[in-house]
Order: C-alpha cells, then sequence, then structure tokens
C-alpha cells in the first residue's frame, strides 16, 4: 500500500478547506507553525509561508519520507500525547486526519493547545465520522461496516469526528468555525476508486476473504457504471483560537 500516494490524495480533498482556514488563522504572518502527525508530509510540502514550519509524528519511516518530500520543514520523531516542545511556541498548531489514530483524543488536543501562543489557532482539518457513512445501493453496505470494525480493531475512533467541536470545547479551545468538508460532485476517476479499494484492503487485512471483497468490488464497479453509487463519508473541521 503506498500510504504517502493516500495522504496525497486526502491532501487534494481538504486543498480549498486549507487555503481558507489558514487565511483566516493568519498564515502569512505566522513566525512559527507546527504540523502534529505529519505522516510523509503531504500537507507540509504545499505550506507556503515565510514562518519557520515543523512537522511531528511517531512513525520514523513516515518522517524518512516527509523528509524528502518537504525539505523545508524540520521534523521531530515524538508523540504528539507529549509534544516536546515548550508553553506557547506556534503561533499556529494543525493536524490533517490524525485524531481518530490517537488512543487519547482530548489530550492530543491539550497538547496542541499548551504549545499553541494565547491568542493562537488550532486547526483540525479534517476527522470523518465512519459511523454516518453512506453507500448506496444497499447492498454496498457491508463495505462501511467492515471498515469500521476494521478500523476499531487497529485502534483508532471510527466516529471520531463527530466528537470534534466538544473536544475543542471540552479543551478550552474558543471554537471560531467548526463544520463538514463537502465533497465534489465529480465521479471519481479510475485511479480515486482503486486507491479507495486498495485502502480498503490494507484496513481489513484478512478479517473479510478475498472472495468477498472481490464480490463487492464488482458491485462497487457496477454501480458507478449505472450511475447508482453513493459513497459518502462526513468529515469534519474544527477552527479554534486559544485564549489570551
Amino acid at each position: 500500500m503506498n500510504w504517502h500516494a493516500r495522504y496525497l490524495q486526502q491532501a487534494a480533498w481538504t486543498r480549498d478547506l486549507r487555503a481558507y482556514l489558514f487565511k483566516k488563522a493568519g498564515l502569512d504572518s505566522a513566525k512559527c507553525v507546527l504540523e502534529v502527525g505529519c505522516g510523509t508530509g503531504a500537507i507540509l510540502r504545499e505550506l507556503e509561508t515565510p514562518a519557520s514550519v515543523l512537522g511531528l509524528d511517531l512513525n520514523p519511516a513516515a518522517l524518512t519520507q516527509a523528509l524528502v518530500n518537504a525539505p523545508a520543514a524540520s521534523l521531530t520523531h515524538a508523540n504528539g500525547l507529549a509534544i516536546p516542545f515548550p508553553d506557547y511556541s506556534f503561533d499556529i498548531v494543525y493536524c490533517h486526519y490524525y485524531l481518530l489514530w490517537v488512543r487519547d483524543p482530548l489530550q492530543a488536543v491539550l497538547e496542541m493547545k499548551r504549545v499553541t501562543k494565547p491568542g493562537g489557532h488550532i486547526l483540525a482539518l479534517a476527522e470523518p465520522d465512519y459511523y454516518a457513512r453512506v453507500d448506496q445501493p444497499d447492498a454496498l453496505r457491508p463495505l462501511g461496516e467492515w471498515q469500521r470494525d476494521a478500523l476499531l480493531g487497529q485502534g483508532a475512533d471510527p466516529g471520531f469526528g463527530a466528537k470534534l467541536a466538544q473536544t475543542f470545547f471540552t479543551a478550552g479551545i474558543k471554537l471560531e468555525e467548526t463544520g463538514t468538508i463537502q465533497g465534489g460532485v465529480e465521479e471519481p476517476s479510475a485511479w480515486e476508486r482503486e486507491m479507495e479499494w486498495a485502502v480498503i484492503q490494507a484496513d481489513l487485512g484478512e478479517s473479510v476473504s478475498g472472495e468477498e471483497i472481490q464480490k463487492m468490488k464488482t458491485l462497487d464497479d457496477e454501480a458507478w457504471a449505472k450511475g447508482e453509487r453513493v459513497l459518502y463519508v462526513p468529515t469534519y473541521f474544527a477552527w479554534g483560537v486559544t485564549p489570551t
């Protein structure tokens, strides 16, 4: 599974939202910016700012790729539940498809808040709610159930997106804006559909037989060909400001 390609795909989904929120958060005038859970650098590589940019991740293999993909960023191997920077270090701290994977999302957000300057900005740019996933035709609904179970098995919270705003509130962050990302109306390309199936197969592992997966893929292909396919995963964002 080419995870960097997947992260680039996810980055494309949020590109317009990021441009909007980073402008609101004053990225152009920021002096120091941190991405928590930066992975392979899919978001870091697109940041256009005069600020010092830092990325943090727990996965050393991902950071090795990020060194190549985002050479202008400074990278740190660390756990986002214990960010190794002093209080009030950054003007903007953000994450992207991160909090659903953390065993204690509230602690992760509190750490993001701790290292953000008073009046600074905290952005959670994309957190899905797989419990609200929509699959049509109905024959494809087991896909969502399989994926939720697989994510739970990996220690993720498939429904965290719906809890995002409350998590910011509980952490004492003043919410400026929150909502769901609006998906495109265009049918996904063949490459995008193949990527989706690669992710499904990587998530499911051996929990579902190859025969069952292939059956669903055939139904999926037929539904797209007939114009009947609907696939929607509500994905939430939140932008907040730390107390002054």
